[in-house]
């Protein structure tokens, strides 16, 4: 079969070549495309999906065209920077799918987004929950004393509440005020207190406690004659947060997917509906204290 070749410095296919302004500057070798374009065999084809229909799959050959078939495992190879600005007549501006492999997308190198990231718990996102949720919780850094080429790892401390802590010292005082905030975080009923004498024994006896302040009995904590508070210590005060609802520390099932409460489940509910809240398991503070 002979190929007919046509050699011309500007294609113009269709009655109105959108590239024209006088005087005509247009490239060597444009091309002015009015209707849809088909390269290969695309799936939509005779009909079409867009302006430029693209499929890896070639069309099939006459018999008389003696000419290699076409082939090819790509639709589209780009050799430079893309760009993608969507129109909004689609709802997704870039929609992938496909691929030979687990991963349908395969990036090499760093991937910066600006948006939210919503990800399905598959794969190695799976693996990586399961192992964060089986595996103790550590945090690794370089070791501030002994620099390069040492490492120092902690891990966090693991207990059947969501727990929260304040702590520090008290000194010429006998009362521990608490941040302000928690009186809408914490329960109060769930408040424990550590006291700790500095520099000698001191009969550090706690006379009442709620979500703002926790008061130390004076007694002999206070001097008789000037009246000055004796009162020297560190103080550790624990809580249960009240703003989520308690843990569900013993259930039944297989994995963490199980959990009862779906909320913390990615798989069950997207993040923007997460409820912590949800007063299907709410309940009483894990930790009860008055």
């Amino acid at each position: 079969m002979n190929i007919v070749k046509t050699q011309t410095d500007k294609l113009i296919v269709g009655t109105n070549d959108v590239s024209y302004t006088a005087p005509d500057i247009s490239p060597t070798g444009t091309a002015v495309l009015n209707g849809p374009v088909y390269i290969g065999k695309p799936t939509a084809s005779p009909n079409y999906e867009g302006a430029l229909n693209v499929a890896s799959n070639g069309a099939v050959q006459n018999s008389l065209d003696f000419q290699p078939a076409y082939e090819s495992t790509l639709a589209i190879k780009a050799d430079g920077n893309l760009t993608v600005t969507g129109d909004g007549k689609t709802a997704n501006a870039l929609l992938i799918s496909g691929g030979s492999s687990v991963d349908t997308i395969h990036v090499i190198g760093d991937m910066f987004v600006t948006g939210a990231v919503d990800c399905g718990n598959k794969g190695k996102l799976a693996s990586r929950f399961a192992a964060a949720d089986a595996s103790p919780k550590p945090f690794d850094l370089k070791h501030p004393t002994k620099g390069d080429g040492h490492r120092l790892r902690y891990a966090c401390i693991e207990g059947p509440e969501v727990g929260v802590y304040y702590r520090g010292r008290l000194k010429g005082k006998n009362i521990i005020e608490l941040p302000y905030y928690w009186k809408d975080l914490v329960h109060e009923d769930s408040i424990t207190v550590q006291l700790q004498p500095i520099g000698k024994n001191q009969n550090l006896v706690i006379e009442s406690f709620n979500s703002s302040y926790v008061v130390i009995e004076l007694g002999a904590n206070q001097d008789f004659l000037t009246n000055e508070i004796l009162i020297d210590c560190f103080y550790h005060v624990y809580a249960e947060r009240k703003d989520v609802n308690p843990l569900i520390t013993e259930y039944e099932g297989n994995s963490w997917e199980d959990y009862p409460d779906p909320n913390y489940n990615p798989n069950k509910v997207n993040s923007d509906k997460k409820n912590t809240k949800d007063p299907r398991f709410a309940g009483p503070p894990n930790t009860i204290t008055k």
